[in-house]
């Protein structure tokens, strides 16, 4: 999970680029076909972005199940804020920005939720079968 967040993180030039033509025809496409405007490349990006973040902080709260969801959020907030200073520092090509800390820390927050609502269906399931759970 740390090998393809550092790769995208640390790409010399926006991931993105690449296929920016096609992302902008698929939107151009929907938004004739009754997609919102508002729907637009940020909105993709910042999605993108949340996403890319949920499996960081999924991994967190496992390895530390008795931290709470907004201590993993500021663990991905440290993580993304270190991503996004080395962006500044050293790569010409990408830009830091404070949306995507606040985008990444959702994602960080948002898999946190999702591990603590998995392990405590796993475990009100434990507790009806009559098994020892792991805490």
């Amino acid at each position: 999970m740390a090998i393809p967040l550092a790769l995208i993180a640390f790409w010399p030039s926006p991931v993105d680029k690449p296929v920016s033509r096609q992302i902008s025809w698929v939107l151009t496409f929907l938004h004739h076909h009754g997609i919102p405007n508002w729907f637009d490349y940020g909105t993709v990006e910042s999605s993108a972005n949340v996403v890319m973040f949920v499996p960081v902080g999924f991994a967190a709260a496992l390895a530390f199940p008795s931290k709470h969801w907004l201590q993993i959020g500021a663990f991905g907030l440290l993580v993304s804020g270190c991503i996004e200073l080395g962006q500044l520092l050293f790569l010409h090509d990408r830009f830091a920005a404070l949306s995507d800390m606040a985008t990444n820390t959702t994602g960080a927050m948002l898999g946190a939720a999702i591990a603590s609502l998995l392990r405590g269906k796993s475990i009100a399931r434990s507790k009806r079968h009559g098994r020892s759970t792991f805490p």
